[in-house]
């Protein structure tokens, strides 16, 4: 008898251990699966959440380069228009070809740079609304009660 059968205890134990790890399969899947729904449910109402802080910088480069490439400047004339739009396309390609280095090795720091500025955004604001508080809590009894060195005169 080399090979000794399982008692009943120990099968049963193996048979639960099996239908939890079950159980814990398809709530993760169902888990997984209310959450892509929502996400499709915010995507349709809100449309595409903001990407990194580093794509939000190139996509706001791109179109300010484009906004630029595209004016007209009626102040050089119509002589100098052609020049001026070389210069304008040239600088807005010099400006493309600086972040762009930046945004591929340090996509990261631009997104704890915008984490920092909420911070202090967040401090700015507290610190604001607890100066308000102090304004409109004050007293409005008279003030000049203190302990200073002047004297009182009554001019009725």
């Amino acid at each position: 008898m080399s090979e000794e059968r399982p008692t009943t205890d120990a099968a049963q134990e193996e048979t639960a251990e099996e239908v939890r790890a079950a159980d814990a399969d398809a709530w993760a899947q169902a888990c997984a699966e209310d959450l892509a729904a929502e996400k499709a449910r915010r995507r349709a109402q809100y449309g595409t959440p903001p990407g990194s802080a580093a794509e939000e910088l190139r996509k706001l480069v791109d179109a300010v380069a484009d906004k630029l490439s595209g004016l007209q400047s009626p102040l050089f004339g119509a002589v100098a228009s052609g020049t001026a739009q070389q210069m304008v396309n040239q600088v807005v390609q010099q400006a493309k070809a600086a972040v762009e280095p930046v945004l591929e090795r340090n996509p990261d720091v631009f997104d704890h740079l915008a984490a920092a500025g909420s911070e202090l955004l967040a401090a700015y604001r507290s610190a604001v609304e607890a100066q308000e508080r102090r304004w409109t809590t004050r007293d409005a009894g008279p003030r000049d009660e203190g302990t200073g060195p002047g004297e009182r005169i009554d001019l009725d």
